[in-house]
């Protein structure tokens, strides 16, 4: 590391950082002045434009950005998100919880925003922000973060062999993320086809020995299709569990992660209470979402925003969730959705939801079947995600290396990084 210096942030740049603008959504118009938030940066790459929000008031100099500046995030989940500012974000301003540091004309800017994601860098927000349990890194505390540097011309270097290596690492990853589509799709169009949810139209198409067949028929007779709670009142600590419909698009069936209600209120809603292998559907907001009741949360209840589908002694339950997941099923569930505000299914319609049936028999061979399918392409996906947190892990490696000058970039390559990582 012979040329480097220990160096503080604020020593590259012209000034010790500077905060962004404070203002409230009621200032937000449709078009005028961009107004970068921590949402928009928090992947690394800004946001597109329709999903941000912008101002329209004459700005002070210090808060238009310039191609080159450094964002910090000085909150968030977690603090330390950062994003180097494009030539085409020019003129473009920054909220209040943005730090921008401006580098010196004898500073390369890549060069700093690659250190920004050093894991030293990283570690260092992440542990002082911790150890003072505020989750805020502020602009004095970026200022002094201290770190080696060489100088400008070996800066550049670094910053164009980063440029290349990641740009390389973001294509495999691209092709990672279109990998997982494809898997996903495959599996849907090999599902809907396996139980027949792609009918064209209701009454035709399917083979022989199905019918069409209202949910509420596929249901037990006594229980059938039930919503719940409708004010289910405050979280008490020794009450009885309730699924939301948030709950279920969220897959957090478990006694520890529900809401409770006192059980004078739930005594109310006996109809509602559910038992292991029962089906739930989130009626409102993440309509058409479903889950399995495990059996440990047997005698607990639902809100109104939930139903509880109970299953008919001559229905097969893992069939049965498989083809309400289905697209000819999912559409019908869409086509019935009413509210502006929130968006829900009535349970009236619910229970009319066409289902196409097989016989008893043949429903538990199509499950087994599907079963086998989706344990294939989970098997897929898990790999798809195993490659990409290793491309992750080697992409903070070799920036790390490089901007602490473990290597000499004019002479080394950064392709052993991907290897073991394919598409």
């Amino acid at each position: 590391m012979n040329g480097w210096r220990n160096v503080r942030l604020k020593d590259l740049c012209t000034d010790a950082g500077q905060y962004g603008l404070n203002v409230s959504a009621d200032s937000y118009v449709p078009s005028g002045v961009r107004l970068l938030r921590t949402t928009d940066i928090s992947s690394g790459v800004l946001t597109p434009a329709e999903s941000g929000v912008f101002i329209d008031s004459a700005l002070e100099a210090r808060f238009i950005l310039a191609s080159g500046d450094l964002l910090l995030s000085r909150s968030g989940t977690p603090p330390g998100q950062s994003y180097l500012v494009r030539p085409a974000d020019a003129g473009m301003t920054f909220a209040g919880y943005l730090v921008r540091f401006r580098p010196r004309s004898n500073v390369d800017p890549g060069f700093l925003a690659y250190v920004a994601r050093s894991a030293p860098f990283q570690g260092t927000i992440q542990a002082e922000s911790v150890a003072s349990t505020i989750q805020n890194f502020n602009a004095e505390r970026y200022s002094n973060m201290r770190f080696a540097a060489p100088d400008v011309a070996q800066q550049r270097r670094i910053t164009d062999f980063l440029d290349a290596e990641t740009a390389r690492m973001d294509t495999l990853g691209s092709q990672l993320q279109q990998f997982d589509r494809d898997v996903r799709e495959r599996e849907a169009a090999v599902l809907s086809s396996l139980l027949n949810a792609g009918a064209s139209s209701m009454g035709t198409g399917l083979p022989d020995g199905w019918s069409w067949t209202p949910l509420m028929h596929l249901t037990d007779s006594f229980r059938q299709i039930m919503y719940g709670i409708v004010l289910p009142g405050p979280n008490v600590a020794d009450g009885v569990p309730i699924v939301k419909g948030g709950d279920v698009a969220a897959n957090r069936l478990t006694r520890a992660a529900l809401n409770r209600t006192t059980h004078e209120i739930e005594a109310g809603y006996a109809r509602s209470r559910l038992n292991g292998g029962d089906l739930v559907i989130a009626i409102r907001g993440s309509v058409g979402e479903i889950a399995v009741v495990p059996d440990e949360l047997s005698g607990a209840n639902l809100t109104q925003d939930a139903a509880r589908i109970s299953i008919g002694a001559t229905t097969n339950a893992d069939w049965l969730r498989l083809v309400l997941q289905s697209p000819f099923v999912k559409h019908q569930i869409r086509q019935r959705i009413t509210g502006a505000t929130i968006k829900g299914i009535n349970i009236w319609d619910l229970k009319r939801i066409a289902v196409p049936t097989p016989r008893p028999v043949d429903q538990k061979e199509l499950a087994r079947e599907a079963a086998k399918i989706i344990e294939t392409h989970e098997a897929l996906r898990s790999r798809v995600l195993k490659h990409q947190i290793l491309l992750a892990e080697r992409r903070q490696a070799l920036i790390t290396a490089a901007v602490t000058g473990q290597f000499d970039v004019s002479t080394a390559s950064g392709r052993s990084v991907t290897e073991g990582v394919s598409a």
